[in-house]
């Protein structure tokens, strides 16, 4: 199985650097090959042509020479993914939003690169801590719109992270070892 944590975190330290630790950890002892895509030297859409450029039709971006091309790839590729990003002002990091937005123009709807592949949605606000939940449902419908499952939401702040950092590590963990989302326990 592979394994891919997609990162909006442009740090290498701090909580949500700890999370996506955590999440490698359990997908790896899950039995998964782990990888990890960070998105930060990405460069924004450029909302090219008539506002679809060529993305729509061929499902590729014109702009992709920046490393979105290989991007994309290694999310056609993986099995099962996570995504996990600081948050800021109630949002997802500025860089896994741009990248959502490319991947979403190129990958749109039920048949794209992320059609029926589990998705483990991961929020770390620093602060207040106040945002994690727009933050999550901002995750939530990129994966509608690209026909994604999505496994479990977790927050994780500063307050919570004693017991979250182990949600992330069990979560991954146990999509890895095959479980599915909707699954009874």
């Amino acid at each position: 199985m592979n394994y891919l944590i997609v990162s909006g975190n442009p740090k290498h330290d701090g909580l949500c650097f700890a999370a996506t630790e955590e999440a490698i950890r359990g997908a790896k002892e899950g039995g998964a090959d782990v990888g990890v895509l960070t998105v930060e030297r990405l460069e924004r859409c450029h909302v090219c042509g008539d506002g679809w450029g060529s993305c729509r039709e061929k499902h590729r971006c014109a702009f992709g020479g920046d490393g979105f091309d290989v991007a994309q790839e290694r999310v056609r590729a993986a099995d099962q993914l996570c995504f996990i990003t600081p948050v800021y002002w109630g949002e997802m990091a500025e860089a896994l939003k741009s990248f959502f937005d490319r991947l979403r123009r190129c990958e749109f709807g039920q048949s794209g690169v992320l059609s029926g592949k589990q998705i483990l949605l991961v929020a770390s606000p620093g602060g207040t801590g106040n945002g994690m939940l727009t933050c999550l449902e901002q995750m939530d419908r990129f994966c509608r719109h690209t026909g994604a499952i999505i496994f479990d939401y977790i927050g994780i702040n500063r307050w919570n992270n004693d017991y979250k950092k182990s949600a992330v590590y069990a979560a991954a963990r146990a999509m890895a070892e095959g479980r599915t989302a909707g699954e009874t326990l």
